[in-house]
């Protein structure tokens, strides 16, 4: 009886200095709603990044229009995932046509929040432009409570925080 005590505490001992040296990212939830200009011609490809201070990519938050084949196409982008293939938790489905919209779950992590980080939407469809800052600002909380218009195939992003 002494053993098997002596092991579970072994073993609580060993996932308590796991846990305490793993990182936990908080994240802020919101919600994003991207209403595409009307356009004729297939759907867009839509990529939202996070870019460091230097204009570099950081993270990858969302996409939407789930065909690889096409990702290629979003170029900036590309460069950068193409080359490291991480897996991306936050593809939806089909691509968005023009006049449409949609309603995705924006998870940015905090830490990145108000300190230079910059959030980027990127679009593209096929056989037309590819616009690589379609909308792009400053990761703030206060950019985040005001509509942004798009440069491209976007006409506006609005962001609501989840609670």
């Amino acid at each position: 009886m002494k053993q098997i005590f002596k092991l579970y505490l072994a073993l609580l001992t060993v996932a308590f200095l796991l846990f305490s040296f793993t990182e936990f990212t908080e994240n802020v939830s919101f919600k994003c709603l991207i209403q595409l200009k009307n356009y004729i011609g297939e759907g867009a490809y839509l990529v939202v990044s996070i870019l460091d201070e230097n204009g570099k990519y950081n993270q990858t938050l969302y996409v939407q229009g789930k065909d690889k084949e096409w990702y290629h196409e979003i170029f900036e982008w590309w460069q950068f995932y193409g080359k490291r293939r991480t897996d991306i938790d936050s593809i939806s489905g089909a691509t968005i046509s023009g006049g449409e919209r949609a309603i995705c779950i924006l998870n940015i992590p905090a830490e990145k929040m108000n300190k230079g980080y910059t959030i980027r939407f990127e679009t593209a469809v096929e056989d037309k432009e590819y616009y690589a800052a379609d909308v792009e600002f400053l990761l703030t909380s206060e950019n985040l409570k005001s509509k942004k218009e798009g440069s491209g195939f976007i006409r506006y992003i609005r962001f609501i925080p989840q609670l």
